[in-house]
């Protein structure tokens, strides 16, 4: 790959760009909910339910995004449609800063960019697909590392602005830069590397893998697969664990402080040890890459499943006031989970359908899994209310078993680029 100059150029500008798609994608998805929050319940009174229902709402107009924005993508190119979807994106940011008390604009504000999130990651996770066969695990490995370094730089920086100056310089930065992003993405890259005459992996040929191979799939020929489905199982619950957990991680770390606590609330405390294990757990989204690259993405996802429980364990079990070796662990999960879910998605789904029917699969695909995703901030907020915040964990830890049993049976799942790959032989 790094013998083809011009094939390097792409990748390292993608590289760079690609991990500020993931830590947008994960930060303004639900990560900064945990800072908006408490901040907005304390600031005017109001409860949980009535801040984050703007991002419940936007879940469910999600479910059809995730089709059409897939549509559009082969329809129209990537990032035709990528950058007027991130100026607005930014734009919106700008005004979740700017509502203060004005529920509507906050609502449409944060709306919109729970919505505009995800041509970020679709559009991330399609231009890997198209420019890498061989070394897609890693690539993404790289890019996805944005998602948990939000964890250790993002949160913190909104959680200083937010008591010190106030939230709206916080998000004012924030929207700034998620358009100079647009720029870059349209200035800098291609759809495809046959775009700017390559081929994939900087290759000199047309991937052996692809030859005679159809571009399209038919949605009724999809959901009468069984991969489609065990897919759809596998990341539908990964997906909405990941979304459970970040958009409730204050909440619950808050709701284990101490009656008569002096000083700041229990999540303050916890955000050292979330950057501490972000930054253990960063290269562990690299990890994955190779273990996919090397082994396969069936592989891989189980790796991914078993990590998931060093996020949802610790805050199960989590005594009042905190314990200092469950926080390391959490975060530590937190940073493979963040991390590794952006990572081995699009990888699974190559995997399975190939580079040249990722997108006609994937936007199905994404579009049935996140049904169930547009209720979990809802789900973790009715248990809340009701609660029972500590049974929701248990809950979500059901779920990932259900995730683990659905995956094995995935196991002898043929790669369809395999001619195009490397894996180690055994």
């Amino acid at each position: 790959m790094a013998a083809n100059k011009k094939f390097a150029g792409y990748t390292v500008s993608f590289l760079i760009l690609g991990v500020l798609y993931m830590f947008f994608y994960s930060g303004l998805q639900n990560d900064h909910l945990n800072i908006l929050t408490p901040y907005l319940a304390d600031k005017y009174g109001w409860s949980n339910m009535q801040i984050t229902n703007p991002v419940t709402i936007a879940g469910i107009f999600v479910i059809i995004s995730y089709l059409l924005i897939g549509a559009a993508f082969v329809k129209f190119g990537v990032r035709v449609i990528m950058v007027p979807c991130m100026v607005v994106l930014g734009l919106a940011t700008m005004g979740v800063g700017f509502a203060g008390e004005n529920y509507t604009l906050y609502a449409v504000s944060l709306f919109l960019v729970r919505l505009l999130v995800v041509p970020l990651q679709m559009g991330g996770f399609m231009l890997a697909a198209n420019w890498f066969i061989k070394f897609r695990g890693r690539v993404l490995g790289v890019i996805t590392a944005g998602s948990p370094l939000f964890s250790v730089v993002g949160i913190s920086v909104l959680t200083f602005l937010a008591t010190s100056v106030g939230i709206t310089q916080g998000y004012l930065v924030l929207g700034i830069i998620m358009l100079a992003l647009a720029a870059g993405t349209w200035f800098l890259l291609k759809d495809t590397p046959e775009a700017a005459g390559l081929f994939p992996d900087g290759a000199s040929e047309a991937p052996k893998s692809e030859t005679g191979k159809t571009e399209t799939i038919t949605v009724g020929k999809l959901l009468s697969e069984l991969r489609a489905w065990q897919l759809i199982i596998t990341y539908g619950i990964l997906q909405f664990v990941i979304m459970a957990m970040m958009a409730f991680m204050a909440v619950r770390y808050n709701s284990l402080t101490p009656e008569g606590h002096q000083g700041p609330p229990l999540f303050v405390s916890a955000l050292p040890y979330l950057s501490a294990g972000a930054i253990l757990g960063i290269p562990m989204s690299y990890v994955l890459g190779w273990i996919d690259d090397k082994l396969g993405s069936i592989k891989a996802s189980l790796v991914l499943n078993v990590l998931y429980l060093f996020a949802v364990v610790p805050l199960a079990i989590m005594p009042v006031g905190g314990n200092v070796t469950l926080m390391l662990v959490w975060a530590f999960g937190v940073a493979c989970m963040t991390g590794g879910v952006p990572t081995m998605h699009p990888c699974v789904t190559s995997y399975v359908y190939g580079r040249k029917l990722y997108q006609s699969a994937n936007k199905w695909i994404m579009m049935i899994q996140a049904i169930p995703m547009a209720f979990s901030v809802a789900f973790m907020a009715a248990m809340h209310d009701a609660g029972k915040l500590t049974q929701a964990y248990y809950i979500l830890l059901v779920l990932l078993g259900v995730c683990f049993v659905t995956l094995l049976t995935m196991w002898k799942m043929p790669d369809a680029n395999a001619a195009d790959r490397a894996y180690k032989k055994s």
